[in-house]
């Protein structure tokens, strides 16, 4: 039997998270760097970060635009809350708003710079919501969406457990997953994701597309192996009910901890994925 992984316990995720965040630092700052030749640093006063999770991406943000107000935007309390823990050296120039999109978009205010970093694929009308956060564009200001990429691959093709391809087939698994997930949200409409499409549609000019890529071959750092094991435990958790009984004994024996061919055991673990980040400006 199925069992119903859709709805996301973003508080028991924090870990994940924010290590995630963490380890992509890298391909991040890149990205805000790539936003500040496009936003004149001294023009970006107020930055909004929407769904800014435990606010890793916050932080980049200011470093980036040292002028401006950084607001991280999310709608679970725990998030925000690691989020003023990591960002309290800003002091006055980081705060945070508790607010669930898209009912809340209006409480927003105005920003030079919105930052959407794999958020607005958790609002069930994506283009309502693409069309709310332009509203709180100044004339001139930029909308930044990241979403969409590559998924990350962990292991080589044959990992030798089991049959080769697992994360391939896992990560369509995944796909299936997250369409269902989408399916249950509140307002959820089908939507063709061409963002720069849906970014004109909200009345933006569409600025430039960008991939990001991070790449940690191995031997991997312990942090990036203590990460990996932490993904796959999720999606053993996600999907491990829906893969063959061959696939479920592979992800095992890959999480156990006393098997030499385990993720926190072989040389051969590493983290290869890229971010794609769309943007957009109001017209003046």
């Amino acid at each position: 039997m199925t069992h119903d992984h859709t709805h996301m316990d973003w508080t028991a995720m924090l870990p994940l998270l924010e290590r995630g965040a963490e380890l992509r630092t890298p391909l991040y700052r890149r990205a805000t760097a790539w936003l500040a030749d496009l936003l004149p640093v001294g023009a970006a006063r107020r930055v909004l970060d929407v769904g800014s999770g435990p606010g890793v991406l916050s932080r980049l943000l200011a470093e980036a635009f040292p002028y401006a107000e950084v607001v991280a935007v999310d709608a679970t309390p725990e998030l925000l809350e690691r989020a003023r823990e990591r960002n309290s050296g800003l002091g006055d120039r980081f705060t945070t708003l508790l607010a669930e999109l898209p009912g809340a978009t209006d409480r927003l205010g105005e920003a030079d710079l919105v930052w959407a970093g794999e958020s607005v694929h958790h609002v069930g009308d994506q283009r309502g919501a693409l069309a709310g956060l332009a509203r709180r564009l100044r004339p001139g200001g930029l909308l930044a969406l990241a979403e969409g990429g590559l998924a990350a691959r962990h292991l080589p093709r044959d990992a030798g457990v089991g049959r080769p391809g697992l994360e391939a087939r896992v990560e369509a698994l995944t796909a299936d997953w997250f369409s269902q997930m989408r399916a249950a949200l509140p307002g959820a409409r089908a939507e063709v994701e061409d963002w720069p499409a849906l970014l004109a549609a909200a009345g933006l000019v569409p600025t430039g597309t960008r991939t990001f890529l991070l790449d940690v071959p191995a031997p991997v750092p312990a942090a990036v192996r203590e990460h990996v094991v932490t993904v796959f435990t999720r999606t053993r958790d996600v999907v491990g009910d829906r893969l063959s009984d061959e696939d479920l004994t592979a992800l095992d024996r890959l999480l156990d901890p006393e098997d030499p061919a385990s993720l926190h055991r072989r040389p051969d673990v590493h983290l290869l994925t890229a971010r794609t980040v769309h943007t957009a400006r109001r017209a003046s």
